[in-house]
């Protein structure tokens, strides 16, 4: 297409980025509030956020975007507003993992000693779950975000690969290999794909060995 490989490996890596960076902290944000309502007041309230999990968590997340891409190509969509729809689709189906990470550790924590003190003094239940509570999950949600950033992109890629996620003419690292659409193409213009396929590989390896290291670094039984 005469089109500046570079540039678009550049451009398409700014997107992969920013769609694993957004869906990352709109998954946490989510998370969080939705597992820290769950945690603390239990019950029926925590029954309901957890089926609701349950729901999300069973459906089937191809076939789903499969009819979303079939309603968008048909309403002729713009490129730039699929990516932001990619991005809540995302969210979507990935913030019930951190509203049960963060329920887990608020149920082990709100029965301890600085939260009966909490109570003791009045402090209202917001300030109790976001100040008091949600902060010693930090730890824990920093080490799965860096590994969920390397799931996201994965994801992202793979969509866009199969022509569900970004499309042609915007570049994404997925939609870049999506070119390769027959085998004469995967053997004669490896300078297209592998450079791309490389990048995902790379970006994805770093962000888990960040992940890695934090989840070192946090946890209090490593000796140092």
């Amino acid at each position: 297409d005469g089109m500046d490989i570079l540039a678009r490996m550049m451009a398409g890596g700014r997107v992969s980025l920013l769609v694993g960076f957004v869906v990352v902290i709109l998954e946490i944000i989510l998370g969080v509030i939705m597992g820290g309502i769950a945690g603390y007041f239990g019950g029926w309230i925590d029954n309901v956020i957890m089926r609701v999990c349950d729901v999300l968590m069973c459906l089937p997340g191809v076939p789903i975007l499969l009819i979303i891409s079939t309603i968008l190509d048909a309403s002729d969509i713009d490129a730039k507003y699929r990516i932001y729809l990619l991005m809540v689709y995302l969210t979507f189906i990935s913030w019930p993992g951190t509203a049960r990470l963060v329920r887990g550790q608020i149920l082990s924590l709100r029965e301890q000693e600085f939260m009966v003190a909490t109570e003791a003094t009045g402090i209202r239940v917001s300030k109790r779950i976001f100040k008091h509570l949600v902060p010693n999950v930090i730890p824990q949600l920093i080490v799965f975000a860096t590994m969920g950033l390397g799931d996201v992109i994965l994801a992202e890629a793979t969509l866009s690969f199969l022509g569900l996620g970004i499309k042609y003419p915007a570049a994404s690292w997925g939609s870049i290999i999506n070119a390769v659409n027959d085998s004469y193409v995967m053997t004669n213009y490896l300078f297209v794909w592998v450079p791309a396929g490389l990048l995902i590989l790379l970006t994805v390896l770093a962000f888990n060995f960040i992940g890695d290291g934090l989840r070192d670094a946090f946890d209090p039984k490593m000796k140092r």
